[in-house]
Formats: structure tokens, sequence, C-alpha cells
């Protein structure tokens, strides 16, 4: 019996178990047709799983760990909002530009007038950036087109991401981002061609999950609630933009619907926790967005905790609220900003990323899952979110591929 890869001399970080990181020193782990066959202690490893064709990696000691889960960017856009950037330092608040036809409208006008390709060739630096630090599964909303042609030019932009660069792309429609300009004043009617765009847009394989942004300055729950009941006709699982600006009852209503997560959440209620805790609906952190509107109200992450709710945590890459592609300065900043522990900020962007996606085949290190992997010469996972600045990344894996 023979195996792709053999990684020798490595420490894991699993993520498998209720441990800080599912730590094992001293192991071992092999690869085989693209999922992880075997892994323990290394003196533990059985003779017979060696043969002369396994390929042996000495490790020398580093540290391994699922691939890497950006669960929530925008990755896909055209243009840039620097101006608004100065805007805000000058006081301006984000509503008070949003509402003065810059914030995501700004972003829909530079996004319509650029072509896929221009999409894809703007896409691809700041996609490199987080495959240097270890990413290999990555979603991607549309929500800057907000019309059939261009939400399905941004969407097939995404798609083509993963056949220029190795990893996995998980795509969300994100229709329901902000109202364009042409519906202005019919948000119920623009609901109505999300609808008909959605299943549209599903037909032709384009679409893994449905998103909305619940907010006074965007869509009202019950408007949320009808686009959420076409996606369960469709099979699509669902997840929301809750409760960035305000409280809206988002997070229940995508709890209620079994939803994949609920994003943002600095406004979340005692009684909306508890739905998503009851539904296994995860909490998606975002503390980029937090640091550059400069807010001051985190998250309630104490009681997200008490609760069992699971953390994951997300770049938002975004031109507007998130202009970064580091996933490792997300975990500094959910570290620093929001008081997670490493190993609950590292579980964020792994085990509980996947969860945020519905993907149970990666996210931890495990006997059956997908070999995606990341090699790191750090001495303890918790360095992963300590250093600001640099990605000490040794190695990436996809599928058991190494790139």
């Amino acid at each position: 019996m023979s195996y792709d890869t053999l990684f020798r001399s490595v420490h894991l970080a699993t993520f498998a178990d209720a441990t800080p990181y599912g730590e094992l020193r001293d192991a071992a782990l092999l690869v085989r047709d693209g999922q992880i066959a075997w892994l323990g202690r290394e003196a533990e490893l059985p003779a017979d799983l060696i043969d002369d064709e396994t390929l042996e990696l000495d490790c020398e000691g580093r540290w391994l760990t699922p691939g890497l889960i950006d669960c929530h960017t925008h990755l896909v856009f055209g243009g840039d909002r620097a101006a608004e950037w100065e805007q805000r330092l000058e006081g301006v608040s984000y509503e008070a530009i949003a509402r003065a036809g810059g914030g995501i409208r700004s972003t829909v006008r530079a996004t319509r007038q650029s072509s896929e390709d221009e999409l894809v060739d703007a896409a691809l630096p700041r996609l490199d950036c987080l495959l240097a630090e270890g990413v290999t599964t990555l979603e991607v909303k549309s929500g800057y087109g907000l019309d059939f042609e261009h939400e399905r030019k941004m969407l097939r932009a995404a798609r083509r991401l993963a056949e220029e660069r190795e990893l996995t792309v998980h795509t969300t429609f994100l229709g329901a981002h902000a109202l364009p300009e042409e519906f202005t004043g019919r948000a119920d009617d623009y609901i109505d061609a999300c609808i008909d765009w959605m299943g549209r847009l599903a037909h032709e394989q384009l679409v893994d999950a449905v998103d909305a942004f619940c907010e006074h300055i965007a869509f009202s729950p019950a408007q949320v609630e009808r686009l959420f009941e076409a996606a369960a006709a469709l099979k699509l699982p669902v997840k929301l933009h809750a409760e960035q600006l305000s409280d809206q009852g988002g997070a229940g209503l995508v709890a209620r619907r079994h939803g994949l997560s609920a994003d943002h959440l600095e406004w979340l209620s005692e009684q909306d926790i508890a739905a998503m805790a009851q539904s296994g609906t995860t909490a998606v952190l975002l503390p980029i967005a937090y640091y550059c509107l400069r807010d001051t109200r985190p998250p309630p992450i104490e009681a997200l905790r008490r609760a069992g709710v699971p953390l994951a945590v997300a770049t938002d890459c975004n031109p507007g609220t998130a202009p970064a592609s580091s996933l490792l300065l997300a975990l500094n900043m959910a570290c620093t900003l929001f008081r997670l522990t490493p190993a609950e900020a590292l579980a964020g962007v792994t085990r509980h990323a996947a969860g945020a996606l519905g993907l149970k085949d990666r996210g931890r290190l495990a006997v059956g899952l997908r070999a995606d992997l990341a090699l790191w010469s750090i001495e303890r996972p918790a360095q992963l979110c300590y250093w600001l600045g640099g990605a000490p990344m040794a190695g990436r894996w996809c599928g058991g591929e190494a790139v």
C-alpha cells in the first residue's frame, strides 16, 4: 500500500477536538488520493504503510495546520474607495456617504464599467496575498453588479479564480447588497428582480449560497425573508450580513432558516444569540471592517462563547470598509480587538470557517478529510496571530497537491 505524501517530524494543529489547537506534537501525517489517510505520533507510524514510492517530507519540527479558509470576502470588484476613506477620516459617517450615493453604489458603478477579464485581473493580486498566507478555500460574494448582467459577470469572474490559481472558490449571490439607483423607492420590486436573477444564476451553477444585507440602509427583514424563501425553493443555503449598524433581528431570521452564518454582529441581541446556538448558525466576525470603520461596539463575544455559538473569522476583503487581503491580520485583530484567544481565532479560519460555508470535508486534520494543508515555520500556533506582517508559510497543499 503506497501513499502520495508522508509528512514527518511535524507538529499538528488538528482542530479536531476540544483541546486548544487539537495539538499533536512529534507527529506524522500521510496523504493518499487527495485525502488524509493516517495521522498520529510518528513513533506509532505503522511500517507497512510506507513503501519505496512514498514521497517523504522532513518538516524539521514545523507546524502543519488545515489550509486556511476565508469565509467572507468581496474579492471581485472594480475601482477602489480611497476617497471615501479620506472622508471617513474627516468625520463623515459610512451611512452619510452611502446616502449621498457613495459606498456600495460607487463600487457598483466601477464594477459595471469593468469587463469580466478586468475583474479577474484586478482580483488576482489580492488573491495571491491570501494564498501566500495559507488560504486554500475562499468565499467570494457578488453584490457590486446589482443587475443580472453584472451580477453574472462577477460570479463568472469568481469561478475563474479557481481556474487561474489552485484553491477552492465558494460563490455567494449577494444581489440584495444595496438598492441600485434605477430601483430608487422600489425596494420590493428589486427583491422580486433578485429572486428572478437568483434562479437563472443557480441554473448556470454560478451560486453556492445566498446572502443579503439586512440593515436600515439596505433591506428589511421582511424583504430578506422573501429572498430566503426563494433560495429554499432552489435548495440554496443562506447567510446574512446582520446587526452591523443596528439590531434588525437579522441573525434570528437567518437562524430560523437554519442558515450557515450571520456575519458582523456588533448589535447582536441575547435573543438572537440563543437562536443561533439552537440552529448551529456560525457567527462570522469581521474585525478588519470594525477597525476601518473605527467602530466602538464589538460583537458580544463572551455571550456567544457562553451560548456555544461557533465563531469564525474572515477578512471581509472589500474596497469600502475592509481594504485588506490578509487573513493573518484578521486573526491578530480578532485577538486584539475582540479578545479571542489565538486558539479560538485559528479555529475561526479552519474548523468554524468550513462550517460557515457548509463544507464538512475540510477545516480539520482528520482521517478521510480533504488534504488541504498549510505548513508553517513557527514554534507555536499562536505566532500566526501574533505577527503583524510577514507570512511564515513554508508550503501549501490543495487536495494533497503541493502548490
